[in-house]
């Protein structure tokens, strides 16, 4: 079963008075592209983080953020109480130096000096990790049941056009002979009208349309289609991570229909070969979501 790039997972979990929120986004990428936003504390196991989600995810673009969520927590910023006592005392002083008048509004003063404020910094112990591991483990595991989800949604893609594709590939069979007869009847409508004014040798002749008629053969081009069809699906079904050589076979697809439209030579076959990439098209756009 494949799975899409594009995911999304969250988990939280709480540790004393915070609440700690993890949150992973994933989107189509050729290589494993990963960045982080992680709250200072945790900055220490960011290399940890990496290669845990390059192990689980393997390819995307990958954004994780690991933040502390304080909505509806006690903040850890204080006032700077002896910070403070030591402005006010020295403001005080200055005042009666200079003769100018303290300020009524002391407060608001003195909180716009440095160092007012303070924070204390609480150091991460193992038991907290620990939880965060946890929470990780749990958002990785959402985004890959999201992956999980959207990769059945291509996978139904998928089956409808490659089904399509050959069923057009059936299509063009009428048309096959149909346009050999055209051309010869043609050709010989049109020698008809010379072999009064020239000579020709009538074996070389037939030879050479022999050779022509054989450059305008689809029977190979239209066996390798099929096969890289069925390559198609049977690589979807069976390989894990088929992403990259789904995209080489459509590839080869392309260029059997490509060489299909060239030698059709038939108004019909045509038509239907332009039907076919259209097809084709869609099927190269998801299998860029494909990991």
């Amino acid at each position: 079963m494949i799975q899409s790039m594009t995911g999304f997972g969250k988990a939280t979990c709480e540790y004393g008075n915070k609440k700690i929120v993890v949150e992973i986004k994933s989107l189509n990428s050729k290589q494993l592209d990963v960045s982080t936003r992680i709250s200072g504390l945790y900055r220490e196991k960011d290399i940890e983080i990496r290669n845990e989600l390059s192990q689980k995810l393997e390819r995307g673009k990958i954004d994780l953020s690991l933040y502390v969520d304080n909505s509806g927590k006690e903040s850890v910023t204080q006032i700077n109480q002896s910070v403070l006592e030591a402005y006010y005392e020295q403001i005080s002083k200055l005042s009666v130096n200079l003769g100018i008048e303290v300020p009524t509004n002391w407060f608001e003063v003195l909180l716009r000096l440095p160092d007012a404020m303070k924070t204390e910094t609480v150091e991460m112990d193992d038991n907290e990790w620990g939880e965060i591991k946890k929470a990780i483990a749990l958002a990785i595991e959402q985004l890959i049941e999201f992956r999980i989800q959207e990769g059945k949604s291509l996978e139904a893609v998928f089956y409808s056009k490659i089904a399509h594709i050959g069923q057009l590939l059936e299509d063009t069979a009428p048309f096959e002979m149909e346009r050999v007869e055209k051309i010869k009847a043609r050709l010989e409508e049109n020698l008809l009208a010379l072999s009064d004014k020239i000579d020709y040798d009538k074996n070389r002749l037939e030879q050479e349309l022999i050779f022509y008629i054989e450059k305008l053969d689809v029977n190979e081009e239209k066996v390798r289609l099929r096969n890289h069809l069925d390559y198609f699906l049977e690589t979807m079904q069976h390989e894990k991570s088929p992403g990259k050589k789904l995209g080489f076979i459509a590839q080869e697809i392309g260029r059997e229909i490509n060489t299909l439209g060239s030698k059709s030579n038939q108004s019909e076959m045509q038509k239907i070969v332009v039907l076919m990439k259209d097809d084709l098209e869609q099927i190269k756009e998801q299998v860029l979501n494909v990991l």
